[in-house]
């Protein structure tokens, strides 16, 4: 399938849970991440994706196909306050943010990534900001060269630790 065949939206109140349910299912299943019994509270912040969406300027976004079924997910914040990393990313002053992209295991490898990767993009030059911050871990390495394709710069000014998994930064100049 080509990526025009899927539409990027915000997600319903109603679809909150099953998202919740897809980045659970998305992270547990990362090698070298931490599982639920080693994060609890991240895994219980997974399931109430849909919390995000209490603050200003933050979306909850999903990619979906003809059917309307979910494929994948990210979490944009226009402000990055309300961004809750670890490190100084919640002090950058006119930024954006994303988090917490995932994609369905049946529908990698099909741009839509990329897609949710743009519309957050997209969506913080529309705000006129400066710039757009992500942070990955090793075992999402594979996103890696997505990002750095679309123009993000490592960052280690950005990087944190959570617990015992290092947390790495990128930044996205939009001016």
């Amino acid at each position: 399938m080509n990526p025009s065949a899927y539409t990027i939206r915000n997600a319903d109140p109603s679809e909150f849970n099953k998202i919740g349910e897809l980045l659970i299912l998305v992270y547990s299943q990362l090698d070298g991440f931490p599982k639920e019994n080693e994060q609890p509270n991240y895994y219980k912040m997974l399931a109430n994706i849909g919390d995000f969406t209490n603050h200003p300027g933050t979306e909850l976004l999903v990619a979906v196909d003809h059917q309307d079924t979910i494929m994948g997910a990210v979490v944009y914040f226009n402000d990055m306050k309300y961004y809750g990393s670890g490190g100084i990313a919640t002090q950058e002053q006119n930024t954006a943010g994303f988090r917490l992209l995932a994609v369905d295991r049946a529908a990698r490898g099909k741009g839509i990534g990329k897609l949710l990767t743009e519309e957050c993009i997209d969506k913080a030059k529309a705000n006129q900001l400066d710039q757009l911050i992500i942070h990955s871990t090793l075992s999402m390495k594979t996103a890696w060269k997505m990002y750095e394709n679309l123009g993000f710069k490592r960052s280690e000014d950005l990087d944190f630790m959570q617990g015992e998994l290092a947390v790495f930064g990128f930044r996205y100049p939009l001016k």
